[in-house]
């Protein structure tokens, strides 16, 4: 028999008030799938990989993969550097691993402003903060968790993705790399090693496959897998997060953490990060007794 993660569908809803938002989801901090949310936004329309190419094809965008990272780089330094132009011909001509991650469009090109309206869901959304994400067929961004540990709206505005998130009471579950916001590199969320990783078998956690114009909330520090299934882009509006312990833990990552990591992989290099991916492994096991 084959042994798949525990998962449950997100709840989904057509439209939400911002009392019925705030009381059932972000309270809870339960995750819910909004799929109207942005039916009155001209991007819906507007926006394609080709719109992107004729207003910003100029643009140098940081681009990522699914390659493990080496201390070649900084923390969250990209791996590669492309013109939009050459990148969207890349994604249109045949299957890629690069993704346009964590990108703000907006602030290069900010008559794309107009296209975009601040839904009213009761949360304190930053304007100037609507994050791009691009990727091609088959692309998979790593299990991770963002280090704001912000509440999220991630809008899908075009293609198809499916997106596994877990909350972060599983993160015991997860093989956590430590001093990260990411887990083991060699753990493949599509297709687990329950014989290597058993303790994802216990990990409790939530799926949705995400259609153009539809937007998935994510709660504060929610573990988050996406999988391009077709090519495709999505913006994330973010808020502060609630609860005092995630923000004092998301000032302790964007401060110390981080400064942490880039010194230590100035200092032992490559050693820094195949030790912590070891112990990733060792102190999972290690806590839940396996």
């Amino acid at each position: 028999m084959i042994q798949k993660l525990n998962t449950q569908l997100v709840e989904r809803v057509k439209n939400i008030s911002a009392q019925d938002f705030i009381q059932h989801y972000v309270k809870p901090q339960k995750p819910v799938v909004i799929e109207n949310l942005i039916e009155d936004w001209p991007a819906k329309e507007l926006w394609s990989l080709d719109y992107f190419k004729v207003i910003a094809g100029d643009l140098e965008v940081p681009l990522y993969d699914s390659r493990p990272v080496t201390s070649e780089f900084k923390y969250n330094e990209p791996q590669a550097k492309m013109k939009m132009s050459e990148y969207i011909d890349l994604l249109q001509s045949q299957p890629t691993d690069l993704r346009l991650f964590l990108f703000n469009l907006i602030k290069e090109r900010p008559k794309l402003q107009e296209h975009i309206k601040m839904p009213d869901v009761g949360l304190k959304l930053f304007k100037d903060l609507p994050f791009l994400f691009i990727g091609g067929q088959n692309s998979k961004v790593f299990m991770h968790y963002d280090i704001d540990l912000a509440n999220i709206l991630h809008i899908h505005l075009k293609g198809e993705k499916q997106c596994l998130i877990f909350p972060p009471s599983e993160t015991k579950y997860l093989y956590k790399v430590p001093n990260s916001l990411v887990t083991n590199d060699d753990i493949d969320f599509t297709n687990p090693d329950f014989e290597t990783y058993p303790a994802l078998a216990y990990a409790k956690g939530y799926t949705t496959n995400l259609s153009s114009g539809e937007t998935l909330y994510m709660p504060e520090g929610y573990w988050h897998h996406m999988h391009y299934i077709t090519p495709g882009f999505s913006i994330s509006l973010r808020a502060l997060a609630r609860k005092p312990k995630h923000l004092g833990k998301a000032v302790y990552n964007i401060i110390v953490m981080r400064s942490i990591e880039n010194l230590m992989r100035k200092w032992k290099g490559d050693k820094w990060l195949k030790a912590k991916q070891k112990a990733s492994i060792i102190n999972t096991h290690k806590s839940l007794n396996l």
